[in-house]
């Protein structure tokens, strides 16, 4: 493989590995806390596009309920600036923990109150997650929508390097909307792992993870710090969901369940409940997809859950996960 094409892909998979990586940590969050899976943030995911959408664009011409929608005639003030694009992912992603809060309060809650099988609390996160994906179709149909141009401002929509000479050389492309998502996901991952190991609310969260009881004990609230635990949870799932829009478009209601798979695939690998897992699980992925050959993009899915089964033959906790230890 030449140099060039070597770079190609690094930059390729680093960039939706990154996505991978704060899309997993929400999974990762909620079991820590839960010892659960929360099947419906592939659905928070998808919402936290469709909601940065509607601010930026707010047409939905297609099919639905809200078809012929046009909520900025004149055009969205949002639309056309870098900033309008940073202020409506933000809301969206804010909406989007908030949604995540709703579902801890229909489909989580109850159930831990009455001390239901973890099992039942994550067929009512699947049900939920259904409900969601279907209202999002009855409401603007299954097609497709792409954010409108100029959304990055008047940044250029990719770079080209050369490593020789220009004229006999392959260029290595650098697209702008790479270089953001994989930005942004770095500087989450750096907030995220400042709050959780630094500050009082994360050592609540870790405390809280490890064992409820005896954190609820000591003072803390443990249903408050659930709730901020799947706020954070659907706030990363939702600004990831707009990050993979920007670069490829909404795909339809059901374009989070291929993510929610990849997200599963990503928490394994890295080892459960481990945060820094997460990050080198996303990144390990995103790599490995990278580095399939065009002719074979068919199948480019199937690597994330082949890596996978490869891995956890040898690691079965996964790459940072800890062996669990049985007492007898």
């Amino acid at each position: 493989m030449e140099l060039s094409s070597l770079l190609q892909n690094i930059l390729n998979g680093l960039a939706i590995g990154s996505v991978y990586a704060i899309f997993a940590l929400g999974y990762t969050l909620i079991f820590s806390i839960l010892g659960i899976i929360n099947f419906a943030h592939g659905a928070v995911f998808t919402l936290g596009a469709y909601f940065t959408y509607t601010l930026i664009s707010g047409q939905f011409e297609n099919n639905g309920l809200l078809k012929g929608l046009n909520l900025f005639p004149n055009g969205s003030p949002l639309a056309g600036s870098a900033w309008g694009f940073a202020i409506s992912a933000l809301v969206g992603a804010l909406l989007a923990g908030v949604v995540g809060v709703v579902i801890e309060r229909l489909a989580f809650r109850p159930m831990r109150t009455r001390g239901a099988d973890p099992l039942l609390a994550l067929v009512s996160s699947l049900g939920v997650a259904l409900v969601i994906v279907n209202l999002i179709q009855i409401l603007v149909g299954a097609e497709s929508y792409s954010f409108p141009d100029g959304i990055y401002g008047n940044l250029p929509p990719a770079l080209l390097f050369y490593l020789g000479d220009p004229e006999t050389s392959r260029p290595i492309i650098i697209r702008t909307v790479q270089v953001i998502i994989f930005a942004v996901s770095m500087v989450l991952l750096l907030i995220l792992g400042y709050v959780i190991g630094r500050t009082r609310t994360g050592k609540a969260l870790r405390a809280v993870a490890e064992n409820p009881g005896t954190a609820s004990l000591l003072g803390i609230s443990v249903d408050r710090f659930i709730v901020i635990t799947f706020f954070l949870a659907g706030l990363l799932g939702g600004l990831a969901g707009t990050l993979v829009g920007s670069s490829f478009g909404i795909a339809g209601p059901y374009f989070g369940v291929t993510y929610g798979l990849k997200g599963l695939a990503v928490i394994v690998l890295g080892g459960l409940g481990s945060i820094p897992g997460a990050v080198v699980g996303g990144l390990v992925i995103g790599l490995a997809e990278a580095f399939v050959p065009a002719e074979y993009s068919a199948y480019k899915e199937a690597v994330a859950f082949a890596l996978l089964f490869v891995i956890l033959l040898v690691r079965p906790q996964g790459l940072l996960g800890r062996a669990q230890i049985q007492k007898v």
